[in-house]
């Protein structure tokens, strides 16, 4: 069997048998083509150590469309999707290279941005209106901001998920994982506010403004934003409160864990709250926010400066 026919079948084993997201799949796809695309081989012997060794520095040098070599972690993205591709031939034991070969490279220390309180209260005051955009738009906001969900599991929400009573609600986040997503009483009063404002029958909890007619070419058409509406909206508060930094909406699930971490939560119970599959991923806000060694600094700093 060719490797474009393994691949395919790869892809289907990461969707059936995996459950793996749609967009997981669509970026393993995107991979290992690449992959393929370069390496010119057909069969699963012709991937080798050395072929390996050659498309990484290929990686390494390639540039984007404005001219940037990828980032190390993306060059790191495309090693690990033919890894677990290796993994994958060699569990239907096809001959190919071990997996256990490939390494992949070493990248520097993520950075995380995030905003400080002040800055989270100049965005939120931004979207002060009373009209029915506004009060979805500052909805949008308060729940980012008091949830930490992800853009793409705060677009998938419907009205009657959400117990706007018990603050607390039930999300299907990555890899399928269910999670309890709690509610403050800031954003509960502005996800009120906007559900009262709305006069269409829409299941959706956050949907277009504006739109008087739909025309529904299929039973599944409905008015419900998309990721890249919630990443315009997060931007023009942004930039309407005068903050220069670049602010999108993961930024407001930064700030969500780096402001528990900030105020004393475990490190485990943030890690449920993202949900997180390794407690490691959730570590990275520790770098940034380690009040005890801020109170260490104060104390014994500068001592004999006179």
């Amino acid at each position: 069997m060719n490797l474009k026919e393994l691949k395919k079948e790869y892809l289907e084993y990461l969707e059936i048998e995996k459950d793996r997201s749609q967009k997981t799949i669509e970026n393993y796809g995107h991979y290992l083509e690449r992959f393929l695309a370069w390496a010119q081989v057909n069969s699963p012997v012709g991937i080798t150590d050395e072929l390996v060794r050659k498309y990484r520095i290929h990686l390494n040098r390639l540039a984007d469309e404005k001219g940037h070599p990828l980032k190390k972690i993306t060059q790191n993205y495309h090693v690990i999707a033919l890894r677990n591709f290796l993994k994958y031939l060699a569990k239907r034991d096809v001959k190919t290279l071990p997996a256990e070969k490939v390494e992949l490279g070493k990248t520097s220390e993520r950075q995380i941005d995030f905003l400080e309180m002040e800055e989270v209260e100049r965005i939120f005051e931004a979207a002060g209106g009373t009209d029915v955009k506004s009060l979805r738009d500052r909805a949008i906001l308060e729940l980012l901001f008091s949830s930490g969900l992800r853009v793409s599991e705060l677009v998938n929400l419907n009205k009657d998920q959400i117990n706007l009573k018990t603050g607390e609600f039930s999300v299907r986040g990555k890899g399928s994982k269910v999670r309890v997503v709690f509610v403050s009483d800031q954003a509960k009063l502005a996800v009120e506010r906007y559900i009262e404002k709305r006069s269409d029958i829409d299941p959706a909890l956050f949907v277009r403004i504006g739109i008087k007619h739909l025309v529904k070419k299929n039973k599944n058409d409905n008015l419900r934003i998309t990721p890249r509406t919630v990443q315009r909206i997060v931007k023009y508060y942004a930039l309407k409160a005068g903050i220069v930094k670049d602010v999108h909406p993961h930024i407001l699930r930064h700030s969500f864990a780096t402001d528990l971490i900030q105020n004393g939560a475990d490190i485990r119970s943030v890690q449920e709250m993202l949900g997180h599959s390794s407690v490691t991923t959730t570590q990275i806000y520790t770098h940034v926010t380690n009040r005890q060694l801020k109170e260490v600094h104060k104390a014994f700093h500068g001592k004999r400066r006179k």
